[in-house]
């Protein structure tokens, strides 16, 4: 992914010294693993994972941690610390740093979201429908987790329904057999953006 890594660090800095950089998408979409290469690409850029930030009670109304804890000081040029959310126990763990790099990738469900783009450097969607995508994320759930993701699928209808991402994103990220596509998303300016063929080669996992 060394185009779009490359193009990533020469945006300009969007909240303080960093270019934040949104991965959104819907559930199961293959967020986590694109970010991962992304990030490698960067030379180990940090992410920030929104299921760290979102909790059973607080799916998505987190915004107000997510200024607090990381936003504020990345601004300040300051590391962020975040309370990691335990999905197991439903507690919240101890603080963890998240250093105000060059580039730091924050990646979920609402990354994208409105309170929160105006920090964004740029704005990555991943392009898979809804339908697909969380049949995706409940086959690598399991049956276990069942309850949750019928109570998820309709927070996330919710969410999007007041607060789309999709229609902002400057980027559409498509995953294909030899590794990923990134095409122009519908916030970019005509003839500003070229498609990449990134071929890193797809995971297993999504």
């Amino acid at each position: 992914m060394r185009d779009l890594a490359a193009r990533l660090r020469g945006l300009p800095p969007s909240v303080g010294p960093v270019r934040l950089i949104g991965v959104d998408g819907h559930a199961g979409s293959g967020k986590s693993t694109f970010a991962g290469h992304l990030a490698a690409a960067l030379g180990g850029a940090p992410v920030l994972h929104l299921d760290d930030i979102a909790s059973h009670e607080q799916l998505f109304e987190w915004t107000d941690r997510l200024m607090t804890q990381v936003i504020q000081p990345l601004a300040r040029g300051e590391s962020g610390h975040y309370t990691p959310y335990d999905w197991r126990t439903r507690t919240f763990t101890a603080p963890r740093p998240l250093p105000a790099a060059p580039v730091v990738l924050v990646e979920g469900v609402g990354a994208g979201r409105r309170a929160l783009r105006p920090h964004l450097a740029l704005l990555l969607w991943m392009e898979l429908p809804r339908e697909e995508s969380w049949t995706r994320g409940r086959l690598r759930d399991g049956a276990e987790q069942r309850e949750f993701w019928d109570g998820w699928v309709a927070a996330e209808r919710a969410h999007f329904a007041v607060d789309p991402s999709r229609p902002h994103a400057d980027l559409l990220v498509h995953q294909t057999p030899e590794g990923y596509e990134v095409l122009p998303g519908p916030a970019s300016t005509p003839g500003s953006d070229q498609s990449m063929t990134q071929s890193d080669g797809p995971s297993a996992s999504w």
